[in-house]
């Protein structure tokens, strides 16, 4: 039976709703599957991925099976597959560096299960994440570290490049998107999907199509914003405002390349707002654009969404990673930029979603090459 074996660093909200979704799915026939773009992408189906490695700093994830892991405290996202069967995969004690924010630790302030309690395990060294890479047979390396962790995402890439493993991007630190991180990949012959996985129906994604309308359809877009709100550790996390740059600018940059002439940066205004402790994995989302219509009459647009948070990007992931195990069977290194355009809000080339998704699906079927 063929695999696609894959490694995971952060064993957060995301990547517990993406390993209950590959369980969820596993037994399901094609039309009980909802949220991904094919049931079968080149011969892989959501079931045919496993999860052979995995990194986290928490304590109490740290020593675990995946298994028990993922339902593990800080972790909040909906639980909607409840009896996953032991992997026989312990969660490893990966790099600290960055990744995480001192105020996480502020018991004083934060319930204790919302905050972030650091393993005393000794710390993942390069060598030693290469050669787990490597026994463990991963093809696959994702990247579910928290927002800000510039430097830790940068020792996990330097591991999948030594290791010859392709890499997954799904946060804001820019590494498909850099032109010498890209370089690097492709110098090796290793294939990589990034950066800031977007969500199957999420506020950057409906901002974006919302921009583009507006473009399409002559209204002069003036000004807009993005407020979002949430209740899980990434939002926790983004409370340290430091931490948000790479976000702010992802989230951004997805919808302005919608319109012919961008916003000034004043007249736009796209980013995590607050951490509300009791929505949990709920996030909702504020969109206000205004513009103008013809004869230069004002008009407003008001938009509220309301999601739960991590499951929202798991098909999306999904996709991405049977698109990545295709490149490895084609000997194609660097970064794929049509799949990276349509899963990812910062590619190294952006596109229209919808020029995006032909592309993928010429990709998929081998008529063009990235």
């Amino acid at each position: 039976m063929k695999r696609i074996k894959i490694a995971v660093a952060g064993i957060g909200n995301c990547a517990s709703a993406l390993i209950q979704g590959i369980e969820f799915y596993k037994n399901k026939g094609e039309d009980e599957v909802i949220g991904l773009m094919h049931y079968d992408i080149g011969g892989y189906k959501p079931g045919d991925i496993e999860v052979v490695a995995a990194f986290d700093t928490d304590e109490r994830k740290v020593g675990k099976d995946i298994s028990e892991a993922i339902y593990a405290k800080p972790n909040c996202t909906t639980f909607f597959y409840k009896n996953m069967p032991e992997k026989g995969v312990k969660v490893h004690m990966g790099k600290i560096l960055d990744s995480f924010s001192e105020h996480m630790k502020n018991y004083d302030v934060f319930d204790k299960d919302e905050v972030f309690i650091l393993s005393q395990e000794k710390e993942l060294r390069k060598h030693e994440l290469v050669k787990i890479l490597k026994d463990s047979g991963a093809e696959i390396f994702l990247n579910y570290l928290p927002v800000g962790s510039e430097n830790a995402v940068k020792f996990y890439a330097e591991g999948c490049l030594e290791a010859k493993v392709g890499m997954l991007n799904c946060m804001p630190v820019f590494i498909a998107s850099n032109k010498e991180w890209s370089n690097r990949f492709e110098e090796k012959g290793i294939p990589i999907i990034g950066d800031d996985v977007k969500s199957q129906l999420g506020a950057t994604i409906i901002h974006r199509i919302l921009a583009e309308l507006f473009n399409n359809r002559g209204v002069k877009l003036e000004r807009t914003y993005q407020l979002n709100t949430g209740g899980n550790t990434d939002f926790l996390n983004m409370l340290n405002r430091k931490r948000l740059i790479s976000k702010k600018i992802s989230k951004t940059g997805a919808v302005q390349s919608s319109l012919d002439i961008p916003l000034a940066p004043k007249n736009i205004h796209i980013g995590p707002s607050d951490y509300v402790a009791w929505q949990k994995d709920n996030k909702v989302a504020f969109i206000r654009m205004e513009g103008k219509l013809f004869g230069s009459l004002p008009m407003n647009l008001e938009l509220r969404l309301s999601v739960e948070d991590s499951p929202n990007s798991g098909g999306v992931t999904i996709d991405a990673i049977r698109c990545l195990k295709l490149a490895l069977e084609r000997n194609i290194g660097g970064a794929l930029h049509s799949p990276s355009a349509y899963f990812m809000k910062t590619p190294p080339i952006q596109m229209s979603d919808n020029k995006a998704k032909k592309l993928v699906e010429k990709f998929i079927k081998g008529e063009i090459e990235r």
